[in-house]
């Protein structure tokens, strides 16, 4: 594999593929920095699970939205516990299934669950919503299983289509409950020890900002973010929260994958390299 890092300092704020992005790094001649921004924390949902199968074999949902794979998986589990495993896949069986990306398609066609719409890259709300474009919501009944956060643009969205939407959020995403590596990596960032941050996801940018802002530093961050340190954003959603912070990201890969944007950093640094 390529050396285009060429030694270059990478900060990584990834959590539950941490070692795996840390590893490509290291691929790719570079030397990485791990400090998790995310945790997911789950929820006590057990009765909010139970009364979603009971509607969803009732026939109360035609459309299934599922936003990420930790939902899909979240879904099963606390399902198998109450003991309503094959009841909650018959009835996703008859109905539309979307997915957003390929994470929940994964959990669902170990299940035996068909998609019947899967939702193309980048996967970002937009492309959700281009997805359901072609179905016809009025008064019609659409399960919708969030990621960390609710996604009011999606529910905006189903609403002005006239859908009737029940929500489930099975997990939230948190700061990590020790803070004091992101605290280190902000004064480190600030500092010019690295020559490159990469994010991927949108939440791990307005964690790190966040702390910044704890610290009175947010204003320092964003103008060493973009003046001494390569920014990569591991799709467009990531890249337009961090330009909403003040940040410019110079490298969005597409397909928006991991193995993809450390390529991408890699090439781009190359490439600054061989420019000069």
């Amino acid at each position: 594999m390529s050396g285009g890092l060429h030694g270059a300092r990478v900060a990584l704020l990834e959590a539950r593929f941490g070692g795996e992005l840390a590893e490509l790094v290291r691929r790719h001649g570079g030397e990485p920095r791990c400090a998790p921004a995310v945790r997911e924390a789950a929820l006590d949902c057990r009765a909010e699970v139970g009364s979603f199968v009971t509607a969803l074999a009732a026939g109360a949902f035609s459309v299934v939205i599922f936003s990420t794979g930790g939902g899909a998986a979240a879904l099963c589990d606390e399902a198998a516990r109450l003991e309503r495993m094959p009841e909650l896949l018959a009835a996703l069986r008859r109905v539309t299934v979307i997915c957003r990306g390929p994470k929940p398609t994964a959990v669902l066609i170990r299940h035996q669950v068909p998609v019947t719409i899967g939702v193309r890259e980048p996967y970002t709300t937009a492309e959700v919503i281009e997805a359901v474009a072609t179905l016809d919501l009025g008064g019609v009944g659409v399960g919708l299983l969030h990621y960390g956060e609710r996604n009011a643009p999606l529910l905006e969205a189903l609403a002005a289509r006239g859908a009737r939407v029940e929500e489930l959020c099975l997990y939230e995403w948190r700061l990590p409950e020790d803070v004091r590596p992101l605290e280190e990596l902000v004064s480190e960032v600030i500092g010019g020890r690295y020559d490159a941050v990469a994010f991927t996801s949108q939440i791990q940018a307005r964690h790190l900002f966040e702390i910044a802002a704890r610290l009175g530093r947010a204003g320092e961050l964003a103008r060493a973010l973009n003046a001494r340190t390569v920014v990569a954003a591991i799709g467009p959603t990531c890249a337009a929260a961090l330009e909403s912070l003040g940040v410019r990201a110079r490298v969005v890969p597409s397909p928006p994958k991991m193995g993809r944007l450390v390529a991408a950093l890699a090439e781009y640094r190359d490439g600054s390299r061989n420019d000069v």
